[in-house]
């Protein structure tokens, strides 16, 4: 028996991993992440499937609900939005099952940054203009941040950031990020991206408060900062020029 942590991905079905959706259609349990995750998905799991909305639950219940397919020897699949390793709060639950020596394993998801880029039609690293990404969030009710990993430590990088879960944070963000970045800094604020009812807003730091209050939109979104996003004077990457030479490529040519 094993309890399967599968990343369901950003939100079109499609987009599930095959390793993932196999799982899904085999396991007789499905432990899912309510209007996370899309309901094409769940049906995915079999006709006698018993399917289970984990948004009511807490910790204490999920596990309980593991351990009783432990007891059965069946195995459960644990559908998580996006990919799990990332804020989807499953080391608690892989620390009580390594206590209970519950075998578990991780299915990666596609990521909600990597669905974003994908949809607006853009490299996230550029020669010379940005080859860092951050992967962060902003602090509140649920979660602290570590004073080393605060918006104005991180903000000093000027790096691409992919904020998480900041939507009602913006006015924070604007001033966190403005001194660093700018006010005219291309801003993108991604809302469920994939879903049918996607939506996307080109914006600069400056504006995104007034065009996110205009889009009425309070939660489930992706905010992007960096000058990535409006720069296309960039130098071609080294990867394919004809006069660089690597193991593949133009052996015994010396690099230029």
């Amino acid at each position: 028996m094993t309890i399967y942590f599968i990343g369901a991905g950003p939100g079109a079905a499609d987009l599930i991993t095959v390793r993932g959706q196999n799982l899904l259609k085999s396991c007789p349990i499905c432990l899912y992440a309510g209007s996370l995750v899309p309901e094409e998905l769940i049906k995915i799991a079999p006709k006698n499937a018993t399917l289970i909305n984990s948004a009511p639950l807490n910790l204490e219940q999920i596990i309980k609900i593991m351990v009783e397919a432990d007891k059965r020897g069946e195995n459960l699949a644990r559908l998580h939005s996006g990919d799990p390793s990332i804020y989807g709060a499953i080391g608690e639950q892989i620390r009580r099952l390594k206590e209970l020596n519950i075998a578990y394993e991780i299915v990666p998801g596609v990521p909600s940054f990597a669905a974003v880029a994908a949809k607006i039609g853009t490299e996230l690293t550029l020669p010379n203009i940005s080859q860092t990404i951050i992967l962060t969030r902003t602090q509140g009710k649920a979660s602290l941040m570590p004073e080393t990993e605060k918006l104005e430590i991180l903000a000093r990088s000027k790096a691409t950031l992919a904020i998480h879960l900041s939507i009602r944070n913006l006015k924070y963000i604007r001033e966190t990020l403005a001194p660093h970045y700018g006010n005219d800094c291309p801003t993108i604020i991604a809302y469920r991206a994939t879903w049918k009812d996607e939506k996307y807003i080109f914006t600069t730091l400056e504006n995104m408060q007034a065009e996110v209050r205009k889009a009425k939109i309070t939660r489930s979104a992706l905010i992007f900062v960096g000058k990535i996003f409006a720069e296309n004077n960039f130098p071609n990457s080294a990867l394919y020029d004809a006069n660089f030479a690597h193991i593949l490529r133009n052996k015994g040519k010396k690099n230029r």
